[in-house]
């Protein structure tokens, strides 16, 4: 999968989960009028933006590979993104929100390795090269930025999704696949395809339905990481991919007309439209702001909070979903029940389907999903009688209370919990 890339050591330690997105960017398949689209809006931002883009947009461009002239290759940024710590890899425009996030916590950038047809030069709402190489790149050679962008994946990877989210990501992927192909000769049975597809979004949008982790996560990386500004409210400077990559936005986003409101927190609970222009942006004086909303933020999500109400979180989303135990033991898949006691402790959980144990991030040898392809379920706890955790227990403590490998033991929770078994 990654023979078409300059080995760049970061890719090395990507998942399987995340690799199958990567795709062969194929740079002999840009045509004459693709480099030439690539070269019109280049030249056009970089004039511009030059002025009124944060002051890490030039320099950045040489760090992260971005020419003026030609397309980039993967090869190309990958070989000089090692340079700064980061990575670039190509992927078949949208990917799932939590697979983006990932892929920056690893510090690897996500190129769609499309780039928009001549009749959307100004603005395409999908994902193409111009907007995530030459939007996307420039500004991590800012490092204050560079770290949030890796926090961001960190975080923004562990929100929970709920089956709305879903709906939205496959509407608003429809809906952008559909406008960008549209051309500029009449075409009525895309019309209505794309009249159809808006009154899903607007039926989605409309849905009385309590926001996920991921949706809230989601609205700030599009105020941020997509159509951000930075500086002062009088006198913003660019820096958000969509901005920096569109010829027409990058300009009307400073007029008047556009409402800038100071970045918070309550950025969260702005909604946004993916198909149109913003009507209003969010200003952060700098971008260690940025990081410190985004920890605010982290501190309202159930794998900070933890407890019954983080699991119940994860139980409602019915979403695949990690739990980390105190003792740094990590399970992760669909959580379907839990048992808490008088004091809302849990005290067990359980799972469904394929899931897989992990330590530090690392999975366990032979506790992967193959093992537990049927779920798997366990009480939490101290044991009865037995002040010592079990957890904390050396070779000698288990053979004191009797737990033999390959032996039939049982055992009882302070819960009230029996075990019984090898």
């Amino acid at each position: 999968m990654l023979e078409n890339i300059e080995i760049n050591p970061l890719l090395e330690r990507l998942p399987p989960h995340l690799k199958q997105f990567i795709k062969p960017q194929n740079y002999e398949l840009y045509t004459y009028q693709d480099q030439a689209v690539w070269r019109h809006v280049m030249r056009k931002n970089v004039d511009f933006l030059s002025k009124v883009a944060h002051g890490s947009y030039l320099d950045g461009l040489k760090k992260t590979g971005i020419s003026i002239d030609n397309i980039p290759s993967m090869y190309g940024m990958n070989r000089i993104l090692k340079e700064i710590g980061w990575a670039a890899v190509a992927v078949d425009g949208f990917i799932p929100p939590a697979a983006f996030m990932e892929f920056q916590a690893y510090k690897i950038l996500v190129i769609a390795a499309d780039i928009r047809k001549l009749d959307n030069i100004e603005y395409t709402p999908a994902p193409d090269i111009i907007h995530e190489a030459a939007g996307h790149a420039p500004i991590i050679a800012s490092p204050d930025y560079a770290e949030y962008l890796r926090r961001f994946g960190e975080i923004g990877s562990k929100a929970i999704s709920s089956a709305h989210d879903h709906e939205m990501y496959e509407a608003v992927r429809k809906i952008s696949i559909l406008k960008e192909t549209r051309s500029e000769k009449q075409n009525p049975e895309l019309d209505k395809e794309i009249a159809a597809a808006e009154a899903n979004i607007e039926r989605l949008q409309n849905k009385d339905v309590e926001p996920s982790e991921m949706s809230l996560i989601r609205n700030l990386h599009w105020w941020t990481v997509e159509y951000g500004l930075v500086g002062t409210l009088d006198n913003p400077k660019l820096y958000g991919a969509g901005l920096l990559s569109s010829l027409g936005e990058s300009k009307s986003c400073l007029e008047p007309v556009v409402e800038k409101r100071l970045y918070t927190i309550d950025a969260a609970y702005q909604d946004f439209d993916i198909t149109r222009k913003q009507p209003h942006l969010y200003v952060t004086p700098n971008f260690a702001t940025l990081s410190e909303v985004l920890e605010e933020f982290a501190n309202t999500m159930a794998v900070r909070k933890g407890g019954h109400r983080g699991l119940q979180k994860l139980i409602n989303s019915k979403s695949l979903g990690t739990i980390e135990l105190s003792t740094g033991l990590q399970i992760s898949g669909h959580f379907t029940r839990m048992i808490t006691n008088d004091d809302n402790e849990v005290v067990f959980f359980e799972t469904t389907g394929e899931s897989a144990l992990a330590y530090r991030e690392k999975e366990l040898i032979g506790h992967g999903r193959s093992t537990h392809k049927n779920g798997f379920l366990s009480p939490l706890g101290k044991l009865k009688g037995i002040n010592l955790a079990i957890e904390d227990m050396g070779p000698r403590d288990l053979q004191a209370y009797n737990f033999y490998d390959n032996e039939r033991i049982e055992f009882t929770y302070e819960s009230g919990i029996k075990v019984e078994g090898l």
